[in-house]
């Protein structure tokens, strides 16, 4: 089981501390991070909490997903590993976006 959770609908005033502190309760957190635009800074709205024991991790999913966080419901569920990311049409590998252009 994942030891990384996702935490989304996150309150715009929400930072990497108050959601270390939301999530310590089920165990050693070894990093909680609101994911920021790189842009302005601001908070994109989600953010990402892992665990030191996976099933601290699923004990937080099973009593945080629904929860108030800072006046919002958040969302709280196992995160997905994306893997390696690959270019697509219009890419880094050349792709046009499926039309033949010759």
């Amino acid at each position: 089981m994942s030891k990384k959770l996702f935490v989304g609908n996150l309150s715009w005033d929400t930072r990497d501390d108050s959601l270390r502190q939301a999530f310590e309760a089920f165990g050693a957190v070894t990093e909680a991070k609101v994911i920021t635009d790189r842009d302005n800074g601001r908070s994109k709205g989600f953010g990402f909490v892992t665990f030191a024991e996976a099933d601290h991790a699923a004990a937080a999913v099973s009593q945080m997903d629904g929860a108030t966080l800072d006046t919002r419901t958040i969302r709280v569920a196992l995160a997905q590993d994306q893997g390696p990311r690959r270019a697509g049409p219009g890419g880094a590998e050349g792709g046009g976006g499926g039309r033949n252009r010759f």
